[in-house]
């Protein structure tokens, strides 16, 4: 996959993708991170192991979350290949991380429930 088609993949990708491409962003001269799911407990959409690299434009391939967690391992991603320190980051499903990130559930509205019936 060319690094243009890239900035729009969200779906999961192999190790072997994941670190093709780091390679390849390296060789092109770009800054670039690597997240890697450390831990997970409950029903986590992606297991330990699954990875997103991220390159200093902003493109990036793989899954750590198949979700809107996504766009805040991509900031903070950038924030390391800007300054160089790396970071463990915790997404728990307190209500206050949950409307951080976008991830509370919100219930359809009575509208909404009738349109589906």
């Amino acid at each position: 996959m060319a690094a243009t088609d890239v900035a729009s993949t969200i779906g999961p990708a192999e190790t072997h993708e994941i670190i093709g491409q780091a390679q390849t962003w390296r060789r092109a001269k770009k800054g670039v991170a690597i997240a890697t799911v450390v831990s997970t407990w409950g029903s986590s959409p992606r297991a330990i192991g699954s990875q997103l690299v991220v390159n200093s434009d902003g493109a990036f391939l793989g899954s750590v979350s198949g979700g809107c967690i996504e766009g805040a391992v991509v900031t903070e991603a950038l924030d390391v290949i800007e300054d160089g320190k790396p970071r463990m980051l915790d997404f728990g499903v307190t209500d206050a991380q949950a409307w951080e990130v976008c991830l509370l559930y919100t219930s359809p509205s009575p509208r909404d429930r009738q349109k589906s019936r």
